[in-house]
């Protein structure tokens, strides 16, 4: 795997060893147990894997490396460089401005680009719109283009679908970047359905069996499918891509869910016919963070926390398989945490923050589960350690702990 050149302020002493000694005790990604740091009245469960993968790192050297190189031009960012604040404010910091935000709202207007400027294309991608936008306006989309490659893999496959005349159904969020690009790339060679869930998958089988009208499924998929999409004939060839961020279980249960409708409508001889197989368009970062959090739901913990940006679809994924068995903590940053006695929290069902009191339990020993997003630096995860380890008397060095 590359080694990228981002800033050291996103590494860290104690993360970057455990990880460092995680991959030489087991190469091959086989155990996904977490890793246990005994700190003596706390102890740690630290996730197999988390933090940063390939596309963030990419998309960070670059964007460093074009502010670095480029100190006399204006340097714009389409949107966020990846869903973490700490890594967006600290580019802004530098002098780097958002022509958008997550959800598509301007700030800038396209009429106050011009060919001298530098536009970065985010981790996420972005639509065939934009792209032919900014090459009309003589923007280069190509040497500042941070796209992570595996989100092209998913665009690439979803354009084979198309030559073969399958209709691409994306298993994402419908207002999410990278669904928007993915639903873009797709709909230039065929047909494009979003789905968000294994929910919308039923109504998509229903359809597909007849079992309800094509009136209900355009009002039920309104503003996710594309132009001119016919509901009798565009769903008689399926094959499903996904948002790279969401559970890859939920993206399998919605495959096999349509995959046994096909079998039932056409029988299995002519399954090949009407389905196909995608399960490669499966991100490997996405699938080793899920299962690294899947491995610290079989320990014992008496809470867990999960660290990276609100925004931030893979984290809230994470957060959403712990809190199945821990009571879980979504915070942002280390200043969230406020004493040992108070937290702030993002809870990802009201989609508010709140404040938990008395978080950590009295006893003479607690365990806590920690693990973070793909867009956290392993620095936040460091300070939060530390934040937690302060709370208690006569604990271990890290020194001790971590050799």
């Amino acid at each position: 795997m590359k080694k990228f050149d981002i800033p050291n302020y996103y590494r860290s002493p104690i993360i970057s060893r455990i990880k460092e000694l995680r991959k030489t005790e087991d190469p091959r990604k086989k155990d996904f147990s977490p890793t246990a740091l005994d700190f003596g009245p706390v102890k740690f469960l630290i996730a197999r894997h988390f933090g940063f993968c390939y596309g963030v790192e990419n998309a960070i050297e670059i964007a460093y490396r074009t502010v670095e190189e480029n100190p006399r031009k204006r340097i714009f960012l389409l949107s966020e460089m990846i869903h973490n604040p700490l890594v967006n404010l600290d580019l802004q910091s530098r002098g780097v401005k958002f022509i958008m935000d997550a959800y598509g709202n301007q700030f800038i207007g396209w009429d106050e680009i011009n060919p001298n400027d530098i536009v970065i294309i985010p981790a996420f991608g972005t639509t065939i719109e934009i792209e032919t936008l900014l090459g009309e306006k003589g923007i280069d989309t190509v040497k500042f283009n941070t796209t992570c490659p595996f989100v092209e893999k998913v665009w690439n496959r979803a354009e084979d679908l198309g030559k073969e005349k399958f209709t691409v159904i994306i298993h994402g969020k419908a207002k999410h970047e990278e669904t928007h690009a993915t639903f873009s790339h797709s709909r230039q060679t065929t047909p494009a359905l979003i789905i968000r869930d294994t929910d919308e998958a039923v109504v998509v089988s229903k359809t597909i069996l007849g079992e309800t009208n094509k009136s209900e499924f355009y009002k039920y998929f309104e503003g996710k499918h594309s132009s001119d999409f016919d509901a009798a004939k565009d769903l008689e060839r399926i094959g499903v891509v996904n948002q790279t961020t969401m559970l890859a279980s939920e993206t399998q249960a919605i495959a096999d869910l349509l995959r046994e409708t096909m079998v039932k409508k056409y029988g299995m001889e002519n399954l090949k016919e009407h389905f196909a197989d995608t399960r490669d368009t499966l991100c490997y970062a996405t699938n080793d963070n899920q299962s690294a959090t899947i491995g610290l739901k079989q320990e014992e913990a008496d809470l867990a926390v999960v660290v990276g940006g609100y925004n931030s679809s893979n984290t809230s994924h994470l957060v959403e398989l712990l809190e199945e068995k821990f009571v879980t903590y979504f915070i942002s940053g280390v200043e969230k945490i406020i004493s040992d006695k108070l937290i702030n929290h993002f809870d990802i069902h009201t989609r508010k923050e709140k404040a938990a009191e008395d978080y950590l339990p009295h006893k003479a020993k607690i365990t806590i589960a920690i693990t973070s997003g793909a867009s956290c630096p392993d620095s936040v995860v460091d300070d939060v350690l530390n934040k937690l380890l302060s709370f208690f008397s006569g604990v271990k060095s890290i020194e001790e702990v971590v050799n």
